[in-house]
């Protein structure tokens, strides 16, 4: 049966397991039919609650940097973006920020919310910071959604990538808040296959029943094979979860790993890397590149990070993304600074890396 339909909203083995697993962190009794929507990856849960619930005319808040999908996906559905920067506050008794530098101005995210505002789209962790949101932070979140009546979309995909001893919480486990979240997980993260495409919504029915009604007429079905891997796969981690045995106590160890491995390496050539508390990805401060080398080519109004890039994919060898693409046109000038590296490759890839980031500290001293 595994190669015919199954059921349109999720595969019953898999929202049954999901709403079990998910319902204890959560401190919610989910019911799987009613709580629980499996999707095309997590791409396809935001899109489904973008189309589901802004309407024109609608504001949404978007805390930057950002997934690059939360603007277009916001004016797809013919909402309007309002954007609120994290700000860097860094302390003197490290070498190196830290993600959780980056703060939110509780009177700046207040003033953000109006009589239009829809909803708030939160990334926990974060990409491209790898910022993990602490609970007091979530808490101002939470009580300005309660005080002005919008909804929340929690963007928690990279959940179980976390460093350092952080915690993640579900926003949506705060008090009031189950009823006002969308909370949104992935397969593909989780379990790093992502080309599985296997996402899910876990949420109230009253705003479920609208993702349903999108989906339905939409992608209408996700496929059974990958669904069914999914459930046997959150079954097993069901019975070891909290043991040493726990694929989620042992993935993120293992990424920390290369983390750390990867900092120690761009040190090396001068970059500055800002330690991430977690998801697969930290930034880097390219400033003092920026001063030594600041005529880079590229467009008269390209963003330095982005020109950056370019000339260090040509001479260097070495790839990464400009921080500058995670801000709204704006605001972009103000962070092009940065460049986003992805850690979690395999041993073969960190040697080349380690490589030619050697020939580069060679050609800086000679």
């Amino acid at each position: 049966m595994l190669n015919q339909y199954t059921r349109a909203f999720g595969y019953p083995p898999l929202i049954k397991i999901l709403a079990s697993f998910f319902g204890k962190l959560l401190g919610q009794e989910i019911d799987p039919l009613e709580n629980v929507l499996v999707t095309v990856g997590a791409y396809g849960a935001l899109f489904t609650a973008f189309q589901a619930l802004v309407d024109e005319g609608d504001e949404v808040i978007i805390i930057e940097p950002s997934f690059d999908c939360y603007e277009p996906m916001t004016l797809m559905a013919g909402g309007h973006p309002v954007f609120v920067s994290l700000k860097l506050t860094p302390t003197k008794d490290r070498e190196l920020d830290a993600s959780s530098d980056w703060q939110l101005d509780p009177t700046e995210l207040a003033s953000k919310f109006t009589s239009r505002t829809k909803a708030l789209i939160l990334n926990t962790p974060n990409n491209p910071l790898g910022k993990v949101f602490s609970k007091a932070e979530l808490e101002v979140v939470a009580s300005l959604c309660q005080q002005h009546d919008v909804l929340c979309i929690s963007d928690e995909v990279y959940q179980w990538l976390v460093y350092d001893g952080c915690q993640h919480i579900s926003i949506a486990s705060l008090p009031g808040m189950w009823e006002r979240t969308l909370t949104i997980g992935s397969a593909g993260k989780t379990f790093s296959v992502t080309g599985w495409k296997v996402g899910w919504v876990l949420g109230p029915d009253r705003l479920m029943k609208h993702l349903r009604t999108v989906h339905q007429n939409s992608i209408f079905h996700c496929p059974t094979q990958s669904q069914a891997a999914v459930a046997q796969s959150f079954q097993r981690e069901q019975l070891h979860f909290g043991q040493p045995s726990s694929y989620f106590l042992q993935f993120p160890q293992a990424m920390q790993r290369k983390r750390d491995h990867v900092i120690q390496s761009l040190l090396s050539v001068g970059l500055r890397p800002v330690i991430s508390q977690g998801s697969y990805f930290l930034i880097t401060d390219i400033s003092d590149f920026k001063s030594r080398m600041p005529d880079l080519p590229g467009a008269a109004d390209e963003p330095y990070d982005s020109r950056f890039v370019k000339w260090m994919i040509k001479n260097k060898g070495l790839v990464a993304i400009p921080v500058s693409i995670f801000y709204s046109q704006s605001h972009q000038k103000h962070f092009d600074h940065y460049i986003r590296f992805c850690f979690v490759k395999d041993e073969s890839t960190l040697q080349a890396m380690d490589k030619k980031l050697q020939e580069w500290k060679d050609e800086l001293r000679a």
